[in-house]
């Protein structure tokens, strides 16, 4: 009996590649790419040795709610509900490529409908302004074990031989943030993974470790669910805020420190987060993808 043949078929496909603040991100237009085949393969194209590399692959797609669709694909293949840097990177794509012509856009995700503005002056694009959402720090929304309606305002971690008290937020992806005195000081690479499969996160959580350098100042390290250590985290970024604004830290305009550049973050009276950040096309180009 012939062992069945196994036949493979060669696609070209095209991408952008972009980043926010060093957070970088595989675009793939949709409307005129096969994003079934880019989506099976994010592990390999964001392979950093043997494909483009990223820490994530950003499909744009049509959608039915919004002017257009995300979605995000972590550098493990696993899917993202949104992607804070990855949304300034993806409103920037649609409107240069005359996807959305709109400045003021909306843009479908797993997380609900953000709504991205592009900062335009003098014909340069200074930057993207989001509107992230409410934020919650009820453990049922985030979700803490328990999945009650009690904040997730003093969570016990004990990983690699340390206590650590943490504050859950959601905005819209789970987020476990942690105030510490040096962030520089933290073994990240040990730590991040330990406690992003913690047990008191059933859906796994993205880990920030942050120090507070001013009233409205933090300094901010992230380990990401389904990436690992990245250099910048726009939602992170929105919940280090949240978690910092909520113990009377810091008031309600932040600027969060990353080791590539700054975030600006506003929080409104009616829990609503602002987001305002740079995103940066890097190039352009064409990948052969093998389908079995």
């Amino acid at each position: 009996m012939k062992k069945a043949e196994r036949r493979c078929s060669i696609y070209l496909m095209h991408f952008t590649k972009m980043h926010g603040l060093g957070n970088d991100f595989i675009l793939i237009d949709g409307f005129r790419e096969d994003f079934e085949s880019a989506a099976k393969n994010a592990k390999l194209l964001c392979d950093r040795h043997l494909g483009i590399g990223a820490d994530g692959v950003l499909l744009v797609l049509p959608s039915d709610k919004a002017d257009v669709k995300m979605r995000v694909i972590n550098s493990d293949g696993s899917e993202a509900p949104m992607c804070g840097n990855g949304i300034r990177c993806f409103a920037k794509y649609v409107f240069t490529r005359g996807i959305v012509t709109k400045t003021k856009m909306s843009v479908e995700t797993l997380a609900g409908i953000m709504r991205p503005e592009l900062i335009i002056k003098d014909g340069i694009m200074e930057a993207v302004r989001v509107d992230m959402g409410r934020y919650s720090l009820l453990r049922k929304d985030i979700p803490v074990e328990g999945s009650s309606d009690e904040e997730a305002i003093a969570l016990d971690i004990q990983v690699q031989g340390q206590n650590y008290t943490a504050t859950g937020v959601s905005m819209g992806n789970p987020h476990c943030v942690i105030f510490v005195d040096d962030v520089d000081g933290v073994p990240l690479e040990k730590v991040g993974p330990a406690i992003e499969n913690y047990p008191l996160f059933p859906k796994k959580t993205n880990v920030e470790f942050v120090e507070v350098k001013g009233k409205d100042h933090l300094k901010m390290r992230v380990w990401e669910r389904g990436c690992g250590i990245t250099l910048a985290c726009g939602t992170g970024a929105c919940a280090s805020a949240v978690a910092a604004y909520k113990k009377g830290i810091v008031g309600n305009k932040i600027r969060v420190s990353l080791p590539v550049g700054d975030l600006s973050i506003e929080i409104e009276d009616d829990k609503r987060v602002f987001m305002t950040g740079p995103a940066e096309e890097v190039f352009s180009g064409d990948i052969i993808l093998a389908q079995l």
